[in-house]
């Protein structure tokens, strides 16, 4: 028996698995979203990235009245129908001292790390998290693709995350490799499965929640609420294969 749009929430990572890596949803993977999976399911996206990256690479503010749950920041900010319902701050959580002395070090690091290129914006501060990027977030399309094939061979965003371990061994924070050129940092507990403790509070229960992402591996910030035992992890590896997956699973015509 089909369940009900009600009984079954699909959450969806962004890039990688809605979108290309940084790059804007594609038209034909939204109209498949808003015409075919919208009226089947509840349909929520969880990611790294704050509200504005989000509305970047999902066209504008559409996705917030569009998905019934939207989640920036692994659902450190909630929103439901449009509206914002909730926010926690990492800086009410680790203090100002600890994220002083944690940025510095980042800011040290990085600049005696050698690699290729170097741009601009290395640290990210968001409301719920850090993002930390060796090569600067404000590389060219070809300067992220350059730096993730030198990254899979010299590991550079594993070894400064085991430094950072050994340097902060009493802050309980978690790393997290997402993307092509960066890593987050959050408290642990603050990765995706965070935005589950919003959807918990939901009245009725619903009877199926699936995840789609792309960084399911450990280490990867998918891997916690993909491999969460409430709910049902789907690894994709591009938006067609999320299309796929998702014919597959809601049974639909194409």
């Amino acid at each position: 028996m089909k369940l009900q749009r009600d009984e079954i929430l699909i959450l969806f990572d962004v890039d990688g698995t809605l979108t290309e890596p940084r790059a804007a949803i594609e038209e034909n993977m939204k109209e498949f979203l808003y015409r075919d999976v919208l009226p089947r399911a509840t349909l929520g996206v969880v990611g790294g990235s704050d509200l504005e990256k989000m509305r970047e690479q999902l066209n504008g503010s559409e996705f917030l009245t569009k998905f019934d749950y939207v989640f920036p920041e692994n659902g450190l900010v909630q929103y439901e129908a449009g509206q914002e319902v909730g926010k926690a701050s990492i800086v009410q959580h680790l203090g100002e001292d600890v994220l002083k002395r944690f940025i510095n070090y980042c800011l040290r690091y990085i600049a005696d790390l050698d690699i290729p290129i170097k741009r601009g914006t290395f640290i990210e501060f968001r409301n719920g998290l850090i993002n930390v990027s060796p090569i600067g977030r404000n590389c060219s399309v070809a300067e992220r693709k350059e730096f993730y094939a030198y990254d899979a061979v010299h590991r550079i965003r594993q070894t400064m995350i085991e430094r950072l371990q050994v340097e902060f061994p009493a802050v309980d924070l978690t790393y997290s490799i997402g993307g092509q050129i960066s890593f987050d940092v959050f408290p642990a507990g603050w990765d995706k499965t965070f935005c589950l403790r919003h959807v918990f509070k939901r009245k009725k229960a619903f009877r199926e929640i699936h995840f789609f992402g792309d960084k399911t591996d450990p280490g990867g910030n998918d891997y916690e609420i993909y491999s969460h035992p409430q709910t049902v992890g789907h690894r994709v590896t591009s938006p067609d294969d999320t299309m796929a997956q998702l014919v597959e699973l809601l049974e639909l015509q194409q």
